[in-house]
């Protein structure tokens, strides 16, 4: 089981802040699993950062852990 954390933009599309997730085990199959849970993601997804445990990850290959947090992260306007 895997949490994913949305914030911003990504809050607003999936319809949630948070939600929990069995399965998905690479990059590439998670974002089809949000993608497919929530339609108003597709737009959004592509451009949103992606933290696995912490770590950026931008690899569809890579790898997620069992229990760990996703952070969902679309750009932020300001600095």
């Amino acid at each position: 089981m895997i949490t994913v954390r949305y914030f911003a933009g990504a809050r607003e599309a999936a319809g949630l802040t948070t939600e929990q997730l069995g399965g998905p085990t690479s990059v590439a199959a998670l974002r089809s699993t949000l993608t497919a849970a929530h339609p108003g993601l597709g737009a959004v997804l592509p451009k949103c950062a992606l933290l696995v445990a912490g770590a950026r990850t931008t690899e569809d290959e890579a790898e997620i852990p069992d229990g760990v947090t996703i952070d969902v992260l679309p750009p932020f306007a300001g600095g």
